[in-house]
Order: structure tokens, then C-alpha cells, then sequence
């Protein structure tokens, strides 16, 4: 139905054959609709201009739906287009935010390193996951893909607890470019602190300190911080440089918050020290407006992508493989390298939304990836439309405001209603359970309905458009 024309419309070039956009009037909404999604964050309460016109809870409710249509499209790709069920989901978005923690963390990796590190070996253990369907579909692929959802949690809790914290949360480094060339260059030593005022919430100063004299003993360089409090060398904005002998020769620490710090140098068991300290300045996307510019174009991109992918002979052989695998392997298709292929796909996708999920709330917890956020997500495409390359946007869009929006303004109206409809029932119970309700009942609509979701819907009423004023 896409390639439909408005009346009067026709393709005279190859190039307009193949192109998404067929009239200047599509490509200038599109161009609209992006540049009001970057101007959002400006115009925000807590923006640059200071204009207030948009809400701060709508700019994270934004960057949050854009992760998650980055999953949702990943899960499209498998589900939607090659007709392999997953179950999983969640665990591979885990493994990106986990990977890229940990290079960040233990290696020292940069956000923009990690995040194509991470999605890399989520893409290969989703390959791992994806041999049972050389075997088996439908009903058992989607037990074999159960027992990622259980394995790799549980790999991350227990084996890995050293890395990963186990049951405790991880802290995750904020984005940052730079340093660029320092501006302030001092002494320190053993007789004074050094003080100083820093915190720009966009351009952070980097503090780095590095011994030139040692005299026995070892070193302790201490950072207080606005609060007043001394930064632990475990914190995760202090990156601590050790020698052979384990002792410390110098630090780097990012100063984000507003206000004076101190920077001081002394001896566990005597000894005398200099030291150099310099400040540098960097970009940070610590805040929730910069990581939403890396998050929403990222998301747009991947998008983009996903649909050009199925536009390529890749994707048609996912279509057949979904549609008839046994005529597809007839057709000479290589029905197994094109499923493992899917697998990777998705899980890539997974990975690094899994990756931005991470460093957009700076902190992690595997309550986030368990086995209810698969179920999520798959309700999410199959709302949106399975199949469809807008499906992943519109069922993510529906569900979180659904979420967010929908269900907190009917809560207190159904906690009243409720309890009279249904007094044999503790009213405890039915507050508690009107959250699932309201979930479960919106799904069971939309598959008796509209099966094939919101974006089918959203052709048609575009093919009526397109088609007017003759209605038949």
C-alpha cells in the first residue's frame, strides 16, 4: 500500500522508483517532524533558552520511547519481517548495557567506543542463541529463546557479580568529548590544598593530577566535593593511575557539580610529594537534554536503517523466510544463514539500546531487563504492527503513554469504581492489579480489532488520502 501515489503523481526514474519519499511534500513533514523533536529539549524547562514551553517529564518520556523503538525495531526485524519468535529480548538489551559498563568502567573505554563494542558481542551471542532455529520454529524457538532470558541474567548476577555488582546497582560514566587543551596548570603539595570553582553542567572541568616527586611513603590524593564530601577512588568519575608497586601516581576526575572543590596530597606513612594539577574542559552528556541528542538522531538513523535493510535482497529473503521457509530453500535461499542472520540483527539493535538504556539513567540493575520487559516489548510490536517500519514506533508510542499518561489519570477513577463493581474482592488486591488490568485488556483489543496494529491502520488511512475525493 506504501507505493501508492497521490492522484497525478507517477515515476519517471529509477531513482524515484526506489525512493522512501515520493513527493517533496512527504520529505518536507518528515524534515519537520525531526527538527520539532530536536528543538523539543530547547524550549524545555530546564533548556538552554530557558523558555519553559515544554515540560522536562515529556523531553525523558521522549528519549525513553526512542530507546525502546530501537529495541522494538531490532525485535521487528526477527519477528515482523523473518517470523522468528523471541522471548529473549530484554536479556540481549541487558548484555549491551552491562558490556558497555564494564569496558567503561574496568578498560577504560569511551561511550563512543563502547557503544559499537557492545552491540557487537550482543550481535554474536545472539547468534549463539540463534542456532536452535536451524532445528526448530514457532512454539519451541521461542522455549529455546526463554532460556537466554533466564541464562544470561543469571550469568550476569552470580558468575559475573564482580563486574556486574550482582544484585547491587552499577554506576555508569556519563558520555563525555575530551578533554580539550587545559586551562589552569598548578602546584600542589604536601603544605596546602589546592581550591578552586568548577561544575558547568554542559562543559565539565577534568581534573588531572600526576606525581612528580615521590619521597617515600604512599601517596593519598584526595577530592572534596561541593558537598564536602571526600570522592572515594571507587567512584565512578575518578580514574586512578597505579604503578608497579600498586602505589598511586595520579588521578583524573570529572567535576560535574556546581561549587568549590579541593584537591589535596598527602601520606599514609609519611613521605613528601608534588604534584601537578591540571584543568581541562570537556563536553559532558551527563544531563538528560545532551543525552537526548544522542539518543532521538541515533534512533532516527536506526530506524532508517532497518528500513533500507529490508529493502535489500537480505530482507526480501527475511520476507520468504517468514512467509514459506520450505519454498524459500526451494528458491535457493539459505533459509539457515538468513535466519542467524536475523538473529544478529536483532540482537545488535538490542544491544545498543541496551547501551543508551545504561548510560541514560547512569545506572544499572537487572530488574530492568527480566522476563515481563520481553513480554513488553513484543506486545509493543504487536500493537504497533509486526511487519510494518513504523509498527516499532507506534506500538512503543502507545504503550509508554499508555503507561505514563493513560493508566495514572484513570488509576484513581477505577480504585473507586472497582471495589463497588466487585466487592467480593479485597480492594487492596484490585488497586494492585489495575496496572496488568488495563495492559492486558488494551492488548486483547487491539488483537480482536486490529491484529495487524496501528501501522496498518495508518496505511490504509493514508491510501484513502492519497486516493481522494474518490472514494471508491
Amino acid at each position: 500500500m506504501a507505493n501508492i501515489h497521490p492522484a497525478g503523481v507517477f515515476d519517471t526514474t529509477y531513482e524515484e522508483d526506489m525512493s522512501i519519499d515520493r513527493t517533496a511534500r512527504d520529505k518536507l513533514w518528515k524534515n519537520l517532524a525531526f527538527l520539532a523533536l530536536l528543538l523539543a529539549p530547547l524550549v524545555s524547562v530546564s533548556g538552554p533558552l530557558g523558555l519553559g514551553w515544554v515540560s522536562d517529564q515529556y523531553i525523558g518520556l521522549i528519549a525513553r520511547i526512542a530507546i525502546f523503538v530501537i529495541a522494538v525495531q531490532g525485535l521487528n526485524i526477527l519477528v515482523g519481517y523473518t517470523g522468528q519468535i523471541s522471548l529473549g529480548h530484554a536479556a540481549f538489551m541487558a548484555i549491551g548495557a552491562y558490556g558497555s559498563a564494564i569496558l567503561a568502567r574496568e578498560l577504560g573505554f569511551s561511550f563512543w567506543t563502547a557503544l559499537p563494542a557492545s552491540a557487537l558481542l550482543t550481535g554474536l551471542i545472539g547468534l549463539l542463541f540463534g542456532l536452535p532455529s536451524l532445528r526448530v520454529k514457532g512454539f519451541y524457538l521461542a522455549m529455546a529463546t526463554l532460556a537466554a532470558q533466564f541464562i544470561i541474567p543469571w550469568a550476569l548476577r552470580y558468575p559475573m557479580e564482580d563486574l556486574t555488582g550482582g544484585t547491587r546497582p552499577l554506576n555508569v560514566p556519563a558520555p563525555m568529548i575530551g578533554p580539550f587543551a587545559s586551562y589552569a596548570d598548578d602546584k600542589l603539595s604536601n603544605d596546602e590544598p589546592l581550591v578552586f570553582e568548577a561544575g558547568d553542567p554542559y562543559f565539565v572541568d577534568v581534573i588531572s593530577v600526576s606525581l612528580e616527586s615521590v619521597a617515600g611513603g604512599s601517596p593519598v590524593i584526595e577530592v572534596v566535593n561541593p558537598a564536602g564530601d571526600a570522592v572515594p577512588y571507587g567512584d565512578v568519575s575518578m580514574t586512578v593511575y597505579r604503578d608497579a608497586a600498586d602505589k598511586v601516581t595520579g588521578l583524573s576526575y570529572i567535576a560535574s557539580k556546581a561549587g568549590a572543590y579541593q584537591v589535596s596530597i598527602r601520606a599514609e606513612d609519611g613521605g613528601a610529594f608534588e604534584a601537578t594539577v591540571q584543568r581541562s574542559k570537556a563536553l559532558s552528556f551527563a544531563t538528560s537534554i545532551a543525552m537526548y541528542y544522542i539518543i532521538v538522531p541515533l534512533a532516527v538513523l536506526l530506524m532508517f536503517l532497518a528500513r533500507n535493510i529490508i529493502r535489500t535482497r537480505t530482507g526480501r529473503a527475511f520476507i520468504s523466510v517468514r512467509d514459506n521457509d520450505l519454498a524459500a530453500e526451494l528458491l535457493g535461499i539459505n533459509v539457515f544463514t538468513y535466519k542467524l542472520r536475523a538473529f544478529f540483527l536483532s540482537a545488535v539493535y538490542a544491544g545498543i539500546a541496551g547501551c543508551l538504556l545504561a548510560y541514560e539513567r547512569n545506572s544499572l540493575s537487572l530488574d530492568a531487563f527480566q522476563l515481563d520487559t520481553s513480554i513488553e516489548m513484543l506486545a509493543m510490536l504487536i500493537i504497533g504492527g509486526a511487519g510494518f517500519p513504523l509498527g516499532a514506533m507506534f506500538g512503543v508510542t502507545f504503550i509508554r503513554l499508555l503507561q505514563e499518561a493513560m493508566i495514572p489519570t484513570l488509576r484513581p477513577w477505577l480504585s473507586d469504581w472497582l471495589p463497588q463493581l466487585l466487592p467480593f474482592v479485597d480492594a487492596v488486591n484490585i488497586t494492585s492489579a489495575i496496572n496488568p488490568i488495563l495492559f492486558g485488556g488494551t492488548l486483547i483489543i487491539f488483537l480482536v480489532l486490529e491484529p495487524r496494529g496501528i501501522a496498518h491502520r495508518w496505511e490504509v488511512f493514508k491510501v484513502a488520502w492519497k486516493l481522494r475525493p474518490y472514494s471508491y
